[in-house]
Formats: C-alpha cells, sequence, structure tokens
C-alpha cells in the first residue's frame, strides 16, 4: 500500500500512515494540499483488494500557501466561471478557513465532479464539501411517459386525454379526464418525473 503511494508523484508519504485491515485502508497523518490528500486516497483506491478507504488526512497548509479566504474566493470564482463543462451561475462557493463548500444545480453527475475538480489545484483550499444537486432536465416525452405508466397501474384511467410541456423545470399539464381522482394522478405523476420542479395543472374535468 506505502509502495502504491509512493508511485504517485503527486503524493509526499513522509508523513502519511497507512493501515489496512479486512480490505479497508485508514489513511492518517497529514499533507500539505487539498488535492494531494485527495491524490493519496485515489492511489490506495488502486490497490487491488482494497474495498474501502477511510479518510483521516489532514491538510496543514504550508506557510506560503495560507492566503485569506477572500483571495480564495475570487480565485475560485474565476476558474469556475471560465470552466466550459459548467453551467453559467450554476455553482456558489462559500470558503471558511481555506475550506470550500460548493452548492447549486447541475443536470449531470460529471457537471458536479468538474465543479470540485476545478478547484482542488488552487492554493489555500484545505477541504471541500461538495453539496452540489445533480437534477436531470425535465423533457416532455418523461413526463409523459410517467403519467402513462401511473394511469396504466389502474386500467379504468386514460392515458392518452392528457399531455405535457415542460420549460425550465415546470411541467404544464393539459387534457381531459373524468374525475379529480384522475386529474390528482396526472399531476402525483408529472412531479415525480426525473427533473420536475413544479406542475402547473391545466387539466378539465369532463365526466
Amino acid at each position: 500500500m506505502t509502495a502504491e503511494l509512493s508511485r504517485d508523484p503527486r503524493v509526499d508519504v513522509t508523513d502519511v500512515g497507512v493501515t489496512v485491515k479486512d480490505g479497508g485502508v485508514t489513511l492518517t497523518g497529514r499533507v500539505p494540499t487539498y488535492r494531494e490528500r485527495h491524490a493519496a486516497v485515489q492511489a490506495a483506491e488502486r490497490v487491488l483488494g482494497v474495498r474501502a478507504v477511510a479518510d483521516e488526512l489532514r491538510v496543514e497548509l504550508t506557510q506560503g500557501s495560507v492566503r485569506d479566504d477572500s483571495d480564495v474566493a475570487t480565485s475560485i470564482a474565476h476558474v469556475i466561471d471560465h470552466n466550459t463543462a459548467l453551467p453559467e451561475g450554476a455553482i456558489e462557493a462559500t470558503v471558511s478557513d481555506g475550506f470550500v463548500t460548493l452548492e447549486g444545480e447541475v443536470e449531470w453527475g460529471h457537471q458536479r465532479e468538474a465543479a470540485e475538480r476545478a478547484i482542488r489545484h488552487i492554493t489555500g483550499v484545505s477541504g471541500v464539501a461538495n453539496l452540489v444537486f445533480v437534477r436531470p432536465r425535465a423533457n416532455p416525452a418523461e413526463v409523459d411517459a410517467a403519467i402513462s405508466a401511473a394511469f396504466a397501474r389502474n386500467a379504468t384511467l386514460n392515458s392518452l386525454s392528457v399531455r405535457a410541456e415542460v420549460e425550465a423545470g415546470v411541467a404544464d399539464l393539459y387534457g381531459r379526464v373524468h374525475s379529480p381522482h384522475e386529474r390528482r394522478v396526472a399531476e402525483r405523476a408529472a412531479e415525480a418525473a426525473p427533473g420536475v420542479l413544479a406542475v402547473e395543472s391545466h387539466i378539465e374535468i369532463a365526466p
């Protein structure tokens, strides 16, 4: 295990302790940057037979790496704003004693990872909490499919009488049903569809 860490040029194992037990690895000690901490965890995960890694490493910034939180925040904002993998304005970051909290909402998991990856190398970052939420973009076909599936579970309901129009996560439902119960079924199905933030029902009841 220590040999694998030593082979990674991003990791200085001088102050890193490694404990292995029953497929679990615990990393302890200290590293000078958050990027190195992440690299150490990755190196441990590459070892054959490792099933879990407990990261107890501490990031102790060297004197030359300590920066004001405002300076770190400025650097993060610059990196995020110029990252083409991230939607404009989707990610917000706060910094406290070098610890960065990322928040926001994106459509894809790789965008969430890109936000954290983009700031690992920034001098002064001692840790990252990635709280970015992944919410897929809603589209009419998926909402229609969700409503059809909900109606199909009850043979007395007619799924062809309701359609959805989706924009910016809001699903507008149109059509006719025979009862308030049928309308509620359609509304709840739309609410549960991927990426739907709100539902506006324009469904008519025609017994």
